[in-house]
């Protein structure tokens, strides 16, 4: 019997947010029609970003290196975990007892937050949501998509997670079971998909390329490794 979805929602939202900005070249199936400030936290940063350049704490200049900084910080940080999971079975065992340390060890921190790391498998799918705004492991997986921050996104997964999948191109047996796990105010995730058939013999750096971003939260799984060596 299979399982729509096991839906962790522990949630005690005081978000602390690094808050997201809108990317031109994002794609998804729950894309916003709009990019002007809907949620009642975006009109709140706006007003405490603009309080505090008016007062001279900080400048305009500095939200801007800011935000390029976190540009900056993209999906391929959390392609090298998978990878290096992928092939180290001992560090492997170490990301999933303790994410932090795990991704610590490939140079990333989150400080303040704690990381829990999910691992695919074919009888388990997991799938990442914030149900609330748009909590997301911004260090290992740079901004999040629009997607990831729309009402549909957030409100669907939890009641349609497979209806979902589907829209993302990621079809299941009924036999795996789909977990949806809720980001909170403190803690973050990160799947880890499974790895593609045929990758045996595969560089580190060749396999990253097949860990997407997407198959990282979970709407997606890793790509076939077709075509993709080289």
């Amino acid at each position: 019997m299979s399982h729509d979805h096991d839906h962790d929602h522990d949630h005690d939202h005081d978000h602390d947010h690094h808050h997201d900005h809108d990317h031109p070249h994002d794609h998804g199936p729950f894309q916003p029609d709009i990019k002007e400030p809907t949620e009642e936290w975006e009109f709140l940063e706006i007003a405490m970003r603009e309080l505090l350049i008016q007062k001279g704490i900080i400048t305009a200049r500095e939200v801007e290196d800011m935000i390029e900084e976190w540009d900056g910080k993209v999906p391929e940080n959390g392609a090298r975990v998978v990878a290096r999971a992928w092939t180290d079975a001992v560090y492997k065992a170490r990301l999933l007892a303790d994410g932090n340390a795990g991704v610590q060890e490939m140079g990333m921190d989150l400080p303040g937050l704690k990381l829990v790391v999910l691992e695919n498998t074919p009888k388990v799918h997991h799938m990442i949501v914030c149900t609330l705004c748009s909590c997301y492991p911004r260090t290992i997986l740079g901004l999040p998509p629009l997607w990831y921050k729309s009402r549909a996104y957030r409100t669907r997964t939890v009641r349609q997670p497979r209806a979902v999948l589907a829209e993302f191109g990621t079809e299941l047996p009924d036999s795996v079971e789909v977990r949806v796990v809720d980001s909170t105010a403190d803690c973050r995730y990160l799947v880890l998909p499974m790895r593609p058939e045929g990758t045996d013999g595969w560089s580190t750096d060749e396999l990253a390329r097949l860990a997407t971003r997407d198959s990282m939260i979970g709407t997606a799984q890793a790509l076939n490794p077709e075509g993709a060596r080289g």
